[in-house]
């Protein structure tokens, strides 16, 4: 609950709740907030246990920490019932994005990777597209304006 509290913090909660409540008053506001937290604690257990043999049988090893979004999730790639790891590594991002970017740009794929590793393996710019030249003519390749703006 408190992992993230340094010592420093710590310290100064402390000198803080002597400061408000007095050295006096703390023993006793410390065991009325402990009792407070305990019965709060076998509140939810017991709820909990009550939900449980609602749902019968079948829910016996039902776990209130699946309902969190992530721990389901996760619960749910490690199980792979559904065959995501396949999926996941089935997919190449940097391939996926290379042919978007040449789909926009108007080019093949297929010539654009041959291209690209070609002058990768040539010592280009490493794949990287010059906007700034211009073709054999002196005509600017680049379009009057902006498509992402339009």
């Amino acid at each position: 609950m408190f992992n993230d509290i340094g010592p420093l913090e710590l310290v100064t909660l402390v000198v803080l709740a002597v400061l408000v409540f007095g050295p006096d008053k703390l023993p006793k506001l410390i065991q009325d907030v402990t009792r407070t937290i305990r019965k709060i604690r076998e509140f939810s257990e017991s709820a909990k246990q009550d939900i449980r043999s609602e749902l019968g049988p079948e829910f016996k090893d039902f776990e209130f920490e699946d309902l969190n979004p992530k721990t389901f999730i996760r619960k749910q790639l490690d199980n792979d019932e559904l065959g995501l790891k396949e999926i996941r590594n089935g997919f190449d991002l940097k391939k996926e994005m290379a042919e978007v970017t040449d789909a926009v740009h108007g080019r093949d794929s297929d010539s654009s990777s041959s291209s690209s590793s070609s002058s990768s393996s040539s010592g280009g710019s490493g794949g990287r597209i010059d906007m700034t030249k211009k073709d054999d003519d002196g005509k600017d390749d680049r379009p009057i304006f902006d498509a992402d703006a339009t």
